[in-house]
């Protein structure tokens, strides 16, 4: 297990050991002893899977605490690009966001910490994309910020054009007006 620093904090990009030959592959997807070794101590609760078609764009998302969630995300099939955005008051790195792409080729993990809005759109004709959470989903506690908040500026890798957003989704607020109680 290779864990990859980004230039915001607690952010980690995570290369598990890949053992591949003419049959296929294996790979340990998640070992709470190898994480804790590193310095990772999340214990996750709920595992989520969502299927997407290309252009497909969800976020960004989080819950308010007590029942924000860590993310340890993963794509099975296609490719995506991953984004987390620091809603932590205080942090030196507040409304900064990190994309990396995530693809069953690459088979790398991203963690979220709590404090951070997720998103994702989808690269591929399709993609399958599974989470690990450290807490319950709580409808009360969900929030969002809009995908494509002019402040954050993200590039999604996709045109907005082909976009395709839930309508949840297009009614979230900006990072400006949306509800935060995370403190760094």
């Amino acid at each position: 297990m290779e864990i990859i620093k980004t230039p915001i904090r607690d952010l980690v990009i995570i290369k598990n050991r890949v053992f591949a030959d003419s049959r296929g592959f294996f790979l340990e997807s998640y070992n709470k002893k190898r994480l804790a070794e590193n310095g990772i101590n999340i214990d996750f609760c709920q595992d989520n899977m969502s299927k997407s078609s290309y252009g497909v764009v969800r976020g960004l998302h989080y819950q308010l605490n007590p029942h924000s969630q860590s993310k340890l995300v993963s794509v099975i099939v296609g490719q995506v690009y991953d984004v987390a955005v620091d809603i932590r008051k205080n942090s030196p790195t507040f409304g900064q966001w990190y994309g990396v792409e995530l693809s069953e080729e690459n088979k790398w993990q991203f963690l979220i910490p709590q404090g951070f809005a997720h998103g994702f759109s989808v690269l591929s004709e399709t993609a399958i994309f599974s989470y690990k959470c450290d807490n319950f989903y709580d409808p009360t506690l969900e929030r969002g910020i809009m995908y494509n908040d002019p402040a954050l500026n993200i590039d999604w890798k996709i045109s907005q054009e082909e976009a395709i957003i839930s309508d949840k989704d297009l009614k979230h607020p900006a990072l400006e007006q949306a509800e935060l109680n995370f403190v760094y």
